[in-house]
């Protein structure tokens, strides 16, 4: 049987408890605030990450790991027997990190094989991607194999997102002041989806309540599903929309994560994320 290793990085979502119980390997982007760096998850939580945000005068900046970070975690799974590792990363339209670990790969092709796959999505679109590679490398799946399901889901992973303020996407550059203070005054709630790897506008909500459930509609009017997961950055109201959810036909359990500083930089604090994939 088959022994791969799966390795993702922080972009996922997924809890370091749930990386750790799914055999994932999980390497982190940095964030900076300023002159401080932090390593994603390692030295700053998103809880952590959102009290800071919300409160620094600073607009932090997220860094892609360096290929030597991915070299290290695939030459330790040489080392521990694996067979074989398949990387997945956050899309490289919005990333370096998926040339980084190519460029590491390529160092240790003598070592173990390695094959890294660019995900096209981030946050819990990722993050689904990776759990169902984990399901397969435990079931004793063969490396090609494992990749051949992931690019194959790949295009069955969608993700949708609703912002509640547009002040991040202002202090991050993303839309200019004149636009932000419309939207505010309109009570605008932008709904996005992931494109092209890219984040791109779906729908204007005039509402909370109807940006919420228009995500809720997404995902019922795409049952049954295969997997469904729910990532949200410092939300309130978050059990609710988890209950909504649950009534959802999914083969496996709804995932709740919190939201981390990749999309959270510029969604800000009370931003939801959806991600599915569809069945069959």
């Amino acid at each position: 049987m088959a022994v791969i290793q799966v390795v993702t990085d922080s972009a996922c979502d997924l809890s370091p408890a749930m990386a750790e119980e799914q055999g994932v390997q999980v390497v982190p982007l940095t964030i900076r605030f300023g002159d401080e760096e932090f390593v994603d998850r390692v030295e700053l939580s998103p809880k952590e990450f959102w009290s800071r945000l919300t409160t620094s005068p600073v607009i932090p900046e997220t860094a892609a790991p360096s290929p030597g970070a991915f070299q290290k975690v695939f030459l330790d799974a040489a080392s521990t027997g694996a067979d074989g590792v398949v990387c997945i990363t956050l899309s490289s339209a919005v990333s370096a990190t998926y040339q980084a670990a190519v460029t590491a790969a390529a160092t240790v092709e003598s070592s173990i094989p390695v094959r890294v796959i660019d995900s096209n999505t981030l946050t819990m679109g990722l993050g689904l991607l990776v759990l169902a590679a984990s399901d397969a490398a435990q079931a004793g799946r063969p490396l090609d194999s494992i990749v051949s399901e992931i690019e194959t889901l790949r295009s069955k992973t969608m993700v949708y997102g609703t912002i509640d303020t547009l002040e991040f996407l202002k202090r991050g550059g993303r839309i200019g002041g004149a636009a932000a203070m419309l939207g505010s005054l309109l009570s605008i709630k932008p709904v996005v989806v992931i494109r092209d790897g890219a984040v791109a506008l779906e729908s204007r909500q005039r509402t909370r309540a109807r940006a919420v459930q228009y995500l809720i509609d997404k995902a019922v009017g795409a049952a049954p599903l295969e997997r469904i997961a729910l990532s949200h950055g410092a939300v309130d109201d978050i059990s609710e929309v988890v209950e909504r959810l649950e009534q959802v036909p999914c083969a496996h359990e709804l995932v709740v994560t919190e939201l981390g500083p990749v999309v959270g930089t510029h969604a800000g604090p009370g931003s939801l994320g959806l991600a599915y994939q569809t069945a069959g």
